[in-house]
C-alpha cells in the first residue's frame, strides 16, 4: 500500500543472522579453505593451521586475536586470485558441504521472517562474496561481510574497512538501517557467541541461537530468549569436544604425513 502524500515512508522490519554455528554448523571458512587447498591455493601446513583453528573454535569459541591472524593469512593467500574463481569455488562448497550443515530449526526461523515480509540479512566475518552466495541460496535479502579489496576483478590481499566482527557488525547493521529505513526496535538479531552481542544490542528482539557458554550466561543475565537447534548435541560434553579436537588433529597429521610421503616418493622416482 503506497504511503499517503506528506507522510514519511513506513519503516521496515529486519532479521539479522550470524552464519557460523547460527545457520551453519561449524566454521564455513574452514570448508572453503579445504576446497582451496585441494586446488593448491596454499600448502598443507596452511590447512593444518585452519584445522587447528576449527578445533579450537569448537572447543573454546573464537577470539579477536585469532581471527585477525587467520584473516591476515587468508588475505595473503588469495592475493592475485580472481573474484570469479573464489566465488565459483564457494558455490561448489555450499552445494556439496554447507547446504548439508544448515540447522533445520534456523532454516525454519529464517523462512518465517521471509514469509512475514521482513528483510533478512546475514552478518558474518566471511568474505562478502561468500556471504552473498549463502544469502541467495537461502532466499535472504543480502549479506554484510568482510570486504577484501579487489582491482579489475582480482584480489589485492588488502582489506576494505574492518573485519565484520564484534562492534563492526553493530556498526554495519546501524548503517544499513539508516540507509534502508529499518526500524531496529522492531527488528531481530540472532548469533551464537559474545562476539554477536553488540549486533544483538542494536535491535529490539535479540535472541541467541546455539549459544556458547559465555553468551548463554549473558542471555540469562539480561533475560534474552534462547533458541537451541543442536538437538542431542546441544550440550557438548568434555569427552565429545576432546574427541572432536583429537579427530581434527589426527586428520591434519594424516594430511602432513601424506604430503611428506608423496614428496619422498617423487624424490626417489627421480633417482
Amino acid at each position: 500500500m503506497p504511503t499517503p502524500p506528506g507522510q514519511p515512508p513506513a519503516l521496515r522490519t529486519a532479521a539479522f543472522f550470524d552464519v557460523d554455528n547460527t545457520i551453519i554448523r561449524g566454521a564455513s571458512s574452514f570448508h572453503l579453505a579445504r576446497a582451496l587447498h585441494q586446488r593448491e591455493f596454499f600448502s598443507t601446513g596452511d590447512l593444518v593451521r585452519f584445522a587447528a583453528h576449527q578445533a579450537r573454535y569448537l572447543l573454546l569459541g573464537e577470539s579477536r586475536r585469532q581471527i585477525d591472524r587467520i584473516r591476515s593469512r587468508a588475505l595473503s593467500l588469495i592475493a592475485g586470485r580472481s573474484v570469479a574463481e573464489i566465488t565459483s569455488i564457494g558455490e561448489e562448497v555450499y552445494d556439496t558441504v554447507l547446504s548439508l550443515r544448515i540447522y533445520p530449526g534456523t532454516q525454519r526461523l529464517l523462512d518465517e521472517h521471509i514469509a512475514a515480509g521482513h528483510d533478512v540479512w546475514l552478518v558474518s566475518a566471511t568474505p562478502v562474496e561468500i556471504g552473498d552466495l549463502i544469502a541467495r541460496r537461502l532466499g535472504a535479502t543480502g549479506a554484510l561481510g568482510t570486504v577484501a579489496e579487489h582491482e579489475d576483478g582480482f584480489y589485492t590481499g588488502r582489506l576494505v574497512g574492518d573485519l565484520m566482527h564484534g562492534r563492526a557488525k553493530a556498526a554495519a547493521v546501524s548503517a544499513l538501517a539508516e540507509r534502508d529505513g529499518i526500524d531496529l526496535e522492531a527488528s531481530y538479531a540472532y548469533g551464537d557467541s559474545l562476539n554477536d552481542v553488540a549486533m544483538m544490542d542494536e535491535v529490539g528482539h535479540p535472541c541467541p541461537i546455539n549459544p556458547d557458554a559465555r553468551l548463554r550466561r549473558h542471555a540469562q543475565d539480561v533475560g534474552w530468549p534462547i533458541r537451541e537447534f543442536r538437538g542431542r548435541r546441544r550440550r557438548v560434553t568434555r569427552s565429545s569436544v576432546r574427541t572432536a579436537s583429537w579427530a581434527g588433529a589426527v586428520w591434519a597429521g594424516a594430511l602432513v604425513l601424506r604430503s611428506v610421503r608423496r614428496a619422498v616418493d617423487r624424490r626417489f622416482a627421480r633417482l
